[in-house]
């Protein structure tokens, strides 16, 4: 997302460019080109025009510093304009309530069940949590269906009354279910339709009476733009909702309602969902997003999902072999599975800075370890822990049991010796000035 965006935003700063200092007219060329950007993102118009307004004011009282060129200065005002359009401040959820409760809101399609079994998914996980799915969709049958899949995929218990037609009633058996079992966080997945209607209304907003939720989401597919906007101010309207979750994030999708929406409701963007994946969702921070539009990448985020990865006994045991020269193809191959279970590949090398735009043309395939691992799993178990035995015939029986060709073998075995290599080179140098420290001491 925001591709296209952060392109126009790019050739806008190009304006100022070789110029000595900001004026009133270089600086109006400039944000006219902004606004443009923003709006063909599908920003809302009055969002867009405030948003260039702020800028123009914040920009012409600036004093250019000789050290900072004003094209670099417009990026930090844009930069941090942008963090306190999208809300400023990373959004928590609270959850006091024994249990906690969440109640899901939005339309058919927008991803509302998928991501109930993601949050509670992360919940689990990463809070501690111990939830309890509801399926609250009394109209179809497939949507309780669908959550309890996803339950199973996510090993969470799913709470429903097949022969029940009263959602709320549903929602407060749930409640009760979940304080005689001990579960501490309910998520309460309701039922959509393909437009705003009365009924809908009606019935979601005697659900929240009834419960009284910790929180209430409002789920909305981010690529239904300005319609996304409007959508939620209608929920709004009626729910007094907590915060937003944009979904489809990893889609072809302009980014405008994730610039418009937190000034259009005044209510924060908590999650967003960026995959298909159950582990593809991800509190939102403002920041982090400005960063990416404005193709500064977002190493924070990287870096926590390599931690979510993270296994501190499992590191201590690789560099010690690395040390030793003996990391070998098993090692390899359980590298390759953590940085699969990071996410997806080109999502992951956008995050690193200055790599997104490089990047934008090169299709990805999540499949790129496919052969790799085919590789490995073609060799025996001898062969993985001692590379070094592996021979012209060796190589041959490797090539055709994983269907690849002897170049394709040839040129990973040479990849790894050069990795490994390259691993102990670095980890000799980090041992060494730690020794060097520790002599000085």
């Amino acid at each position: 997302m925001f591709d296209n965006l952060s392109e126009r935003l790019e050739r806008s700063f190009k304006i100022l460019k070789g110029e000595g200092k900001i004026t009133e007219i270089n600086v109006a060329e400039t944000l006219k080109d902004v606004r443009r950007a923003l709006l063909d993102a599908d920003v809302n118009y009055k969002v867009a025009k405030n948003f260039t307004d702020t800028v123009k004011e914040k920009a012409l009282g600036q004093n250019v510093l000789t050290a900072v060129k004003p094209s670099q200065l417009m990026v930090k005002i844009v930069h941090d304009e942008l963090t306190t359009l999208m809300g400023g401040d990373t959004a928590e959820i609270e959850l006091k309530g024994r249990p906690a409760v969440i109640l899901m809101s939005g339309l058919q399609g927008s991803g509302k069940t998928t991501f109930s079994g993601k949050l509670a998914r992360m919940m689990k996980s990463k809070k501690n949590r111990k939830p309890l799915l509801v399926a609250c969709d009394v109209y179809r049958p497939a949507a309780i269906e669908q959550l309890k899949v996803l339950g199973q995929q996510v090993e969470v218990p799913v709470y429903s009354e097949l022969d029940s037609k009263d959602p709320v009633l549903i929602a407060l058996n749930a409640i009760q279910e979940a304080k005689a079992k001990g579960y501490d966080l309910v998520i309460v997945d309701t039922a959509g339709r393909l437009a705003v209607d009365e009924q809908m209304m009606n019935e979601i907003e005697a659900i929240k009476k009834a419960i009284n939720p910790d929180a209430t989401l409002f789920v909305v597919d981010a690529m239904t733009g300005q319609d996304a906007v409007n959508t939620a101010r209608e929920f709004n309207e009626r729910l007094d909702f907590t915060g937003v979750v944009l979904t489809k994030l990893d889609g072809d999708t302009r980014g405008g309602a994730a610039l418009s929406i937190r000034t259009v409701v005044n209510k924060p963007i908590m999650f967003v969902g960026t995959g298909e994946k159950l582990d593809a969702v991800d509190q939102f921070h403002p920041a982090r997003m400005a960063d990416r539009i404005l193709g500064m990448g977002d190493i924070v985020s990287l870096v926590e999902r390599a931690q979510e990865q993270y296994d501190e006994e499992e590191a201590k045991r690789l560099q010690k072999k690395i040390q030793k020269n003996q990391f070998d193809f098993n090692d390899f191959l359980t590298q390759i599975h953590q940085i699969k279970k990071m996410g997806n590949l080109k999502e992951l090398a956008s995050m690193i800075p200055g790599v997104g735009k490089a990047i934008k043309d090169i299709d990805i395939d999540d499949n790129a370890f496919k052969s790799i691992e085919a590789i490995i799993y073609s060799m025996t178990p001898e062969e993985r822990t001692h590379p070094e035995i592996l021979n012209g015939t060796r190589r041959t029986r490797i090539a055709k049991g994983s269907g690849t060709s002897i170049q394709e073998v040839n040129r990973l075995l040479k990849q790894f010796d050069q990795t490994r290599k390259m691993m102990k080179m670095v980890t000799g140098s980090k041992m060494a000035g730690m020794m060097q420290k520790m002599k000085k001491k």
